[in-house]
């Protein structure tokens, strides 16, 4: 049975409920940590689930931050430094990724309290997750306070790219189902992903194909 859900209906749910609701309504989202350090080289990581792709050439990279109700260690770090990076939450380390959404204090390493390992690329400020099998450095562009909600939209262009070279595909892809990178759903919900299909560029006078991936038939996936 279908059930219909109001404005009205969201507005009198109790608050916890409404935040699991709605946080699911947007479906699967990529689930990352972003590593930033302060000018006085204090470790930070911090899960989230709203970074989106915003442009291939430059490369930019978005991501939201929740309102400044409290100290956000991450934004203020980009906002000290113009340097953090973007990793990828693997299976192997969903619960400790988890756990950096805890209110840990100023001088406390999300690094050191959930026993992720924090690495440098060549000199680049802010830390990267060793064990994640994606991660990349972003250079901060611009922040854009969301006045609506006071939410602000962090937006940095790429620097930088680590990962597994087998999962590059010849026309750039990279397949995240190799990586074991997981998705999220709501608030803590993970996933592990199976791949359905690549499919070719969708044209008004051609049907779409199955475009095979690297060591991997279509047929069989």
């Amino acid at each position: 049975m279908t059930k219909h859900i109001a404005q009205a209906d969201l507005a009198n749910m109790d608050n916890r409920h409404r935040v699991n609701f709605i946080n699911s309504l947007s479906g699967y989202k990529s689930a990352n940590l972003i590593g930033t350090s302060s000018r006085k080289n204090e470790d930070n990581l911090a899960i989230v689930s709203s970074v989106v792709h915003l442009g291939a050439n430059p490369p930019l990279i978005g991501f939201i931050m929740r309102p400044n109700s409290v100290e956000r260690h991450t934004l203020e770090n980009i906002e000290e430094t113009g340097v953090y990076t973007i990793n990828h939450v693997s299976q192997s380390i969903v619960k400790a990724a988890h756990q950096t959404a805890a209110r840990y204090d100023r001088t406390t390493s999300e690094f050191e309290a959930t026993g992720l390992t924090p690495e440098r690329c060549n000199g680049f400020h802010a830390p990267l997750v060793k064990e994640s099998p994606l991660t990349m450095g972003v250079k901060l562009v611009e922040i854009t306070n969301i006045t609506h909600n006071g939410t602000d939209f962090v937006i940095g262009e790429i620097q930088w790219i680590q990962t597994r070279e087998e999962a590059i595909q010849e026309d750039g892809y990279i397949d995240l189902t190799q990586l074991e990178t997981v998705a999220v759903s709501g608030l803590d919900c993970y996933h592990s992903t199976s791949r359905l299909f690549r499919l070719s560029y969708a044209k008004p006078d051609k049907s779409v194909k199955e475009i095979p991936l690297k060591g991997i038939s279509a047929s069989n996936d």
